[in-house]
């Protein structure tokens, strides 16, 4: 990597550190990921554009924007995936028969995903993907389906594993694509499973990371940066 100091997040609710708050069941905005301690530690200045609900499509049109505007940045890690692979649960509980699709089906999400990392290339810019931390699916059904008919759901679904199997198919084409272009990846999915201990690092939802869960993903981009930015700077 070239010298990086001013980095842009684009992401989704994962890197914005969204939580349920336990004693209200409604989602807030706590980020304990340590984005002041990365700054400090690594001479780093970060501006995180992640939003809530976001999709690759909503990341393209950002990129657009910060583009526009000629934005300082040296590098711009990008988070997308979660929402992505997500489906129309309600409208899956209304027609189990039906033909039902991802909010972004993986073959356009590698492809706009393929063009922003040109895009950010061809203006100089460090892309940097990240992978998906793992779900737990089980909560991640009784969350997002709590109110809808389970057993129209289950019928389209199968096994609840699908859910997993699904949003694990999602991170590792990211892997893959930053194999093939050749960009630096942060791999959040593999400290994850790693700890060994999902009901540890998730919010009652099944997706969102808690407050462990945030610090585990501050860590891996701490070791991310020792790798990357402490060697770049030693051969300066």
């Amino acid at each position: 990597m070239k010298r990086v100091s001013q980095i842009q997040v684009l992401g989704d609710s994962i890197l914005k550190g969204i939580q349920v708050e336990p004693a209200t069941g409604r989602y807030v905005t706590r980020n304990e990921i340590g984005i002041p301690g990365l700054e400090r530690d690594f001479g780093l200045t970060v501006k995180n554009g992640s939003h809530f609900g976001a999709t690759v499509v909503k990341g393209q049109r950002l990129l657009d924007r910060l583009l526009e505007r000629g934005a300082p940045c040296d590098a711009v890690v990008m988070d997308f995936g979660g929402n992505d692979c997500d489906f129309r649960w309600d409208q899956v509980a209304a027609n189990p028969e039906g033909d039902h699709r991802p909010n972004v089906p993986l073959p356009e999400f590698l492809q706009r995903y393929r063009e922003m990392i040109a895009r950010l290339r061809l203006h100089g810019i460090v892309p940097v993907l990240t992978t998906l931390p793992p779900l737990e699916p089980e909560w991640f059904f009784n969350w997002w389906c709590r109110d809808l008919d389970q057993a129209a759901v289950r019928s389209w679904l199968g096994s609840l594993c699908n859910i997993y199997a699904h949003q694990e198919n999602y991170s590792r084409a990211v892997e893959q694509l930053a194999r093939e272009t050749r960009t630096p990846l942060v791999d959040i999915r593999g400290a994850f499973l790693a700890h060994g201990h999902l009901d540890q690092l998730l919010c009652e939802d099944g997706t969102h990371p808690n407050s462990a869960g945030q610090a585990l993903i501050g860590q891996t981009f701490r070791e991310f940066a020792r790798d990357h930015l402490e060697e770049e700077r030693q051969t300066a």
